[in-house]
């Protein structure tokens, strides 16, 4: 069964119009980071990988071994399109998504985009925590980083706004997306 992928708070205390999107590899802190947010500037938090889980009837592991890492995909980018035309709200990406060039798009043009950005040691360090990570389950989990790190970190930069996730509370992370969400709204009112 899977977890319950959203949080309702309704009191959207920075006034936003869009949904929040919070893209970075496997281990940056965008579930973790993404629910803390959601609370405290008062939106919904939806983790798009819950969301692919409850539409699949299955893992996203089972999705992957059964049908492959193009099905994934797929599906990932026709649940990530119909959050992206909901309410505002906090949306935690999987890894992979915003590289998806039609993904990269939608987000632009309807949310804001937060690139969460951990250096290697952290993201091993977090990743290491659970063995669920279909791209890691096999082969040396530091080389695969490192390999998406040099593949997806150009693309991860054309967020909106880039936080650095690092090793220290997550609340210190959601303090920081909150301000910058602030100038960032100011900005572009």
């Amino acid at each position: 069964m899977a977890e319950h992928s959203t949080i309702s708070v309704n009191r959207n205390v920075l006034g936003l119009k869009r949904p929040v999107v919070l893209v970075g590899l496997m281990g940056a802190g965008k579930s973790t980071v993404g629910r803390r947010l959601a609370r405290d500037i008062g939106l919904e938090f939806v983790d798009s990988d819950n969301e692919i889980v409850e539409a699949a009837g299955c893992s996203i592991a089972d999705i992957f071994e059964m049908y492959g890492e193009d099905m994934f995909r797929d599906l990932e980018k026709r649940v990530l399109l119909r959050l992206l035309g909901s309410t505002p709200s906090v949306i935690a990406t999987g890894g992979g998504a915003f590289i998806n060039d039609d993904i990269r798009a939608a987000i632009r043009a309807q949310a804001i985009s937060i690139w969460l950005k951990a250096d290697i040691e952290v993201l091993i360090e977090r990743v290491s925590r659970r063995n669920t990570r279909p791209l890691l389950k096999t082969g040396d989990k530091r080389a695969t980083l490192t390999r998406l790190i040099e593949e997806r970190h150009p693309i991860y930069g054309e967020a909106d706004l880039v936080v650095e996730s690092d090793e220290g509370a997550h609340e210190t992370v959601v303090a920081k997306i909150a301000r910058r969400l602030v100038e960032y709204t100011k900005e572009h009112s």
